[in-house]
């Protein structure tokens, strides 16, 4: 089998053409994830392995292996995606179950979500969200009416996703499932299905999340820390009481890169899950605003381009964007929310700029495939305007 008929090779200049806005909040958030990374992981980093740069050098490499998975992406026709939405579901299914299995499983913290590769522990929850957007996207093209107009349509892709969940509970990964369970509600919505069964759906997933949340001692602990951290700081509401604490340090302006003293292992997971707390300790109160701000500025664009491929009949790659964006900002949002003691405390990580191997490559491969739409966008308007200038060709030549 040739698989280089699978690709359709991106030139430079078509790359160079994208969203350049998109493009560069991309980057700019890569280049702080760096920055970051390298700064928050000094302690821990020289406490575990001797060298103070440890964690930046692996996260440094992680980006080179995800630009080379991204480029590959961007190499892959969306259509060929399209078709394999079931096949990326299988594949992510079987990394699920994969992850259970004792001596494949990689377990840390009391959690077994990470599968050893060698070169970086995969994450599989990280798969199965992005594997879940393609097959949801190809779902709502294939079974559009269905969607709109009955209840077997509406909550077929929601028995498949509770299939997921069900793995992803028993981990336990809880803000991944909340994610996951968000992001495909959304993307009914979003594909026409009616208000009422949105709402009801709504409802539901809220009572069987508030069910599962009290189910477990440790995350009834959690909710409890998380409304009062004060109440505990040295036990179980240690973890937020010193980000808050990162927070107050931090005021306006900052104490200035390099300079948080949370991260010298006051604050746990200060390079991972809390990387912001340090952030804004050394950019203060306005830094965090602006990589918000970045956030912002790069979700917003790839809900342009999804909306582009829209207006272009080109659905499937339209929800794929918008399936990615909310995953993305879900993840921003929970991050932050748990960072500044809004939300309950989550594994989750600040997508491009928390430390680890699976978040990077995955949440990248997505944005390269973002970037992949919006140059077939352009591919197509070039072909409409050809057709419509040959058109007007042939119009004049009968004239």
């Amino acid at each position: 089998m040739n698989w280089l008929a699978f690709f359709d090779r991106v030139s430079w200049r078509e790359f160079s053409r994208v969203d350049a806005i998109f493009v560069a909040s991309v980057v700019s958030i890569l280049a702080l994830g760096i920055v970051m990374v390298s700064s928050a992981s000094i302690s821990i980093s020289e406490n575990l392995h001797g060298h103070p740069y440890f964690f930046m050098a692996r996260q440094v490499l992680y980006l080179v292996i995800a630009l080379v998975f991204g480029w590959g992406l961007i190499s892959l026709p969306t259509d060929r995606l399209q078709q394999w939405g079931i096949l990326l579901m299988g594949l992510s299914f079987l990394l699920l179950v994969l992850v259970l299995v004792p001596g494949i499983g990689k377990s840390v913290n009391g959690s077994r979500r990470w599968i050893n590769l060698v070169v970086f522990n995969l994450q599989a929850s990280e798969v199965a969200k992005v594997c879940m957007v393609v097959y949801v996207s190809g779902y709502l093209v294939r079974r559009a009416d269905r969607v709109r107009q009955g209840w077997v349509g509406f909550f077929l892709p929601l028995c498949l996703c509770s299939i997921f969940l069900l793995f992803l509970l028993l981990e336990p990964d809880f803000g991944a499932s909340v994610v996951l369970l968000g992001t495909v509600m959304a993307l009914l919505f979003l594909g026409g299905a009616p208000l009422y069964q949105f709402l009801l759906l709504l409802v539901a997933a809220v009572c069987m999340l508030g069910v599962v949340a009290i189910s477990e001692s440790y995350r009834m602990k959690r909710l409890m820390n998380f409304i009062d951290p004060w109440a505990d700081p040295f036990n179980e509401g240690y973890q937020l009481s010193q980000a808050l604490i990162a927070y107050g340090r931090g005021e306006w302006f900052g104490l200035g890169l390099g300079n948080s003293v949370q991260k010298l292992s006051y604050l746990p997971e200060a390079h991972t899950d809390f990387v912001f707390s340090v952030w804004v300790e050394e950019t203060g109160l306005l830094g965090g605003l602006f990589l918000i701000l970045l956030f912002g500025i790069m979700v917003s664009r790839a809900f342009k381009i999804g909306h582009q491929a829209m207006n272009l009949s080109r659905p499937f790659s339209g929800y794929m964007c918008f399936g990615f964006s909310i995953l993305i900002l879900a993840q921003v949002i929970i991050n932050i929310g748990v960072n500044t003691g809004f939300l309950p405390t989550k594994g989750l990580t600040l997508p491009l700029i928390s430390y680890g191997g699976s978040s990077l490559i995955i949440t990248l491969g997505s944005l390269f495939v973002i970037a992949r739409v919006d140059i077939e966008n352009r591919r197509h308007e070039a072909q409409l305007r050809n057709a419509n200038r040959n058109g007007e060709i042939v119009e004049n030549s009968h004239e």
